[in-house]
């Protein structure tokens, strides 16, 4: 219960940090947006808000997350950070798709934008900001391994890239004069940023839904626990994981001496789940197959 209550504050307490990092940066990137008139700055300004409402999510997934499992759901809640993860995701394409068309009707008004330092100063701070708050996110996501912290920390990541994608547009607008397509093209690669982050998020977390392959690593490492207990080779085998992200599920095979009573290989298999329950916090059950005996060469 202590690791989940430390999961489920490290989740509240990125995202009530963000919320309160990015609506003071949204505050001031619209301002100098609108006294610029630079649809970059406005679309980087969206973005920037865009991460407090997905922040939201998080917080709202972390209360719903740590309930604990009952009758309807054994397994535990932990898959709401899943789908806080796809909303972050499924929020992102949408900002990606407004910054999209934004930008083409830009490009299609042959509108010019005339930057200057107060843009560049914005644009920096917030570069500063936002890759300081995704690098918090990635290091409490890893801590506690979190898919909805690390989603949140790659919004940050692509408000950061997005930023400096601006940035540059502003230095190379200022050397060459009348660049007048510069800002909607500026906007249509922080879409394209924006695009590309939802996509990795979706995939990510589909593929934690849909279930992964245990790593070789794992099974190495699985291996080697149940060897400790039971010297002979029991040749493990059908490794499967079902991970419910605040609780895991492991099933796999063992093969035990034919010979050996139900009541000994039930106490073999009752260690190995404690060892594993206890190295590695997964809740096994395994299936016990009678291993065939080596017959003697002739």
């Amino acid at each position: 219960m202590k690791k989940q209550s430390n999961r489920e504050k490290a989740q509240v307490l990125e995202g009530g940090i963000s919320i309160v990092v990015n609506i003071v940066l949204f505050a001031v990137k619209i301002w100098a947006g609108m006294v610029t008139g630079s649809i970059a700055l406005v679309a980087d300004a969206w973005h920037t808000l865009s991460d407090s409402l997905s922040s939201v999510f998080i917080i709202v997934a972390a209360k719903l997350a740590s309930k604990k499992a009952d009758k309807e759901h054994p397994f535990g809640h932990g898959r709401w950070e899943l789908i806080a993860a796809l909303l972050v995701a499924a929020f992102l394409a949408v900002i990606g798709y407004e910054f999209f068309t934004d930008s083409i009707d830009v490009l299609k008004g042959r509108e010019s934008v005339m930057y200057g330092t107060l843009a560049i100063v914005v644009t920096v701070i917030s570069i500063i900001a936002k890759e300081l708050l995704a690098q918090y996110a990635f290091y409490l996501g890893r801590k506690h391994n979190n898919p909805a912290i690390t989603a949140d920390g790659w919004h940050h990541r692509t408000d950061t890239l997005s930023s400096v994608v601006v940035l540059i547009g502003i230095i190379v607008t200022k050397a060459i004069p009348g660049l007048w397509w510069m800002d909607g093209v500026l906007g249509l690669l922080c879409a394209v940023l924006i695009f590309y982050a939802a996509f990795l998020i979706m995939k990510e977390t589909i593929t934690k839904i849909l279930g992964e392959e245990p790593t070789e690593e794992f099974i190495n490492e699985l291996t080697e626990e149940v060897r400790r207990i039971h010297n002979e080779d029991v040749q493990l085998h059908h490794v499967h994981i079902h991970n419910y992200i605040t609780h895991k599920e492991l099933t796999f095979h063992i093969m035990l001496d034919k010979d050996m009573s139900i009541e000994e290989s039930h106490g073999i298999a009752t260690v190995i789940e404690d060892r594993i329950q206890e190295c590695f916090d997964m809740t096994a059950t395994i299936h016990v197959e009678p291993l065939e005996p080596k017959s003697e060469p002739t």
